[in-house]
């Protein structure tokens, strides 16, 4: 086992599947313990569980909706009681609800934004707390290169990873001088469920317009975060680093 996050926590949100549970389970490899959140998928949390702590780390999964403060709230005291501290929060959980703005619904635009963009705020401002008081911490928010194209259709969700990326950005420069660093990643077209559904010619569609001619992997955006939360990204904080294949450039 590789020890870049030897007894370091993580709390990734949103990790019972993937993107999230990619994160988990390379950081497990580098001897990070980590504390993760879902809403609905308690086989697979309690799975995931089970296989991450397989790598002799402290392994733990916590059911809860962080878009609700008070439950952010909880769930980092929760951690920072079951693990003794918090190093390292990425901020994952996310959802689409797709639609042209003409048939969006006010529903449909407030669970987008709950789930991704307050929920950042309420675990960030939660988690800011034990590492304020350690003088030490890392904080990654999963961004989109939706949130700084946009794309047809996605409204919602592009205005919640475009305000991720306005967020990481004023965290930064809030909690730089108390050795917290901020960053966010904006991940292009990952192979995952969720782009899982689309039919082959939609895929075959986003693969042309990358110039490395290929999807993403889960591993392309962990490897990413894997930097940003280790001393090797020890003067980076405030950035937005796509992972998109060349698709931004």
């Amino acid at each position: 086992m590789n020890t870049l996050l030897a007894h370091q926590t993580c709390l990734i949100t949103g990790a019972s599947r993937g993107i999230g549970k990619g994160i988990a389970e390379l950081f497990a490899k580098y001897g990070c313990n980590i504390a993760f959140t879902y809403r609905h998928s308690v086989d697979s949390a309690l799975e995931l569980e089970h296989a991450l702590q397989q790598f002799g780390i402290k392994a733990k999964g916590y059911q809860s909706d962080c878009s609700r403060f008070e439950e952010a709230e909880n769930v980092v005291n929760q951690v920072v009681n079951d693990f003794g501290g918090l190093n390292i929060l990425i901020n994952n959980a996310g959802i689409t609800k797709d639609g042209l703005l003409l048939r969006m619904t006010e529903a449909q635009w407030d669970e987008v934004l709950n789930t991704n963009l307050k929920s950042v705020f309420a675990l960030t401002k939660a988690a800011q707390k034990p590492m304020l008081k350690a003088k030490h911490g890392s904080i990654i928010n999963i961004s989109s290169f939706v949130g700084i194209r946009g794309n047809a259709g996605q409204s919602n969700y592009a205005a919640s990873k475009a305000g991720i990326i306005g967020f990481t950005k004023s965290i930064a420069q809030e909690l730089g001088s108390r050795n917290i660093r901020c960053n966010a990643i904006a991940p292009g077209f990952i192979a995952t469920e969720m782009t899982g559904a689309l039919n082959a010619e939609m895929t075959q569609q986003w693969i042309e317009q990358i110039p490395l001619k290929r999807s993403g992997t889960v591993n392309d955006v962990a490897q990413a975060c894997l930097f940003l939360a280790s001393d090797l990204s020890s003067y980076i904080t405030g950035q937005c680093l796509s992972v998109c294949g060349g698709m931004l450039t």
